[in-house]
């Protein structure tokens, strides 16, 4: 999967839970660590975009099992670690990715709105890796017992919004401010386990939760409700001439972010965050 040498694949054996990762970012992700040797579990809303990416992948000549489902659907934390377990015999990699925007102002935004909203991005996150610590912690005690040193990753994917807030959006960006909490309380938490925990806050990336439809509202529906999505193409150009580099990041260089937190080299590097939005910070 990584060319003509093998030898090369970073992640050679790792098992890896990418949630969200039926599309955009989150496939590209899956992807992405999947070219690296990975065996990946996939998660999507939907089972279709998620048997979508298990095929790109088992096309590279890689692994991956599909766990479709809501990250907020009861059980679900159990059922998706357990897939790792089931069918790659343990857990070494997990990316907290799933997630939508809900936007309104303040004096606008329903009760179901704001708890919709942090429950995917902020409680789902909380499920999943308290559903891991079990595996890990036996992992990890097992490993330390045979005097080896086995390093995890846990990669919690946050917002500029997160870091800096954004008008209309308090339910998404208190949300990603709580991830950076929650990645900085697992790193002192499980640090003990050999895992690295980090956070990616992304800036402007170029899905289908930004792109700006030709005409009339972009919308996805989530769990029965039709949610508008995509920014106004004129405030989108407006913030590509606020970006340093002089553009929105594609996907692809998103799922960049974070592979450099689940490889090898960033071993000694834990309870960070790295902004991965071309310089653009608000």
């Amino acid at each position: 999967m990584t060319g003509d040498n093998d030898m090369t694949a970073k992640l050679d054996g790792r098992s890896a839970l990418v949630s969200g990762s039926g599309r955009g970012i989150g496939r590209e992700i899956a992807l992405k660590l999947a070219s690296e040797g990975a065996r990946i579990v996939v998660n999507d809303l939907d089972a279709d975009p998620a048997q979508e990416t298990a095929e790109l992948i088992r096309n590279m000549g890689g692994e991956a099992v599909v766990c479709a489902g809501s990250v907020t659907e009861d059980g679900f934390a159990d059922r998706f670690i357990g897939a790792a377990v089931q069918n790659f015999g343990g857990v070494d990699i997990i990316v907290n990715n799933a997630g939508y925007t809900w936007d309104t102002v303040i004096q606008k935004m329903s009760d179901e709105q704001w708890h919709a909203i942090i429950d995917v991005h902020l409680t789902a996150p909380f499920q999943i890796l308290r559903a891991a610590q079990p595996v890990i912690s036996a992992a990890a005690k097992a490993e330390a017992a045979e005097g080896r040193e086995v390093f995890r990753k846990v990669v919690n994917i946050s917002s500029i919004a997160g870091t800096g807030g954004n008008a209309g959006q308090i339910n998404y960006a208190a949300a990603k401010a709580g991830i950076i909490g929650l990645t900085k309380t697992m790193a002192k938490e499980w640090g003990r386990y050999k895992v690295n925990v980090n956070a990616v806050a992304f800036g402007p990336i170029r899905t289908r939760l930004t792109e700006a439809p030709a005409t009339g509202d972009s919308t996805i529906k989530v769990e029965g409700k039709e949610i508008r999505v995509g920014l106004n193409a004129d405030l989108l150009s407006q913030m590509e001439t606020s970006i340093p580099l002089g553009r929105v990041g594609t996907p692809e260089e998103a799922a960049g972010a974070v592979y450099l937190f689940c490889v090898p080299e960033s071993d000694f590097i834990s309870g960070q965050h790295v902004i991965c939005g071309g310089g653009f910070v608000i």
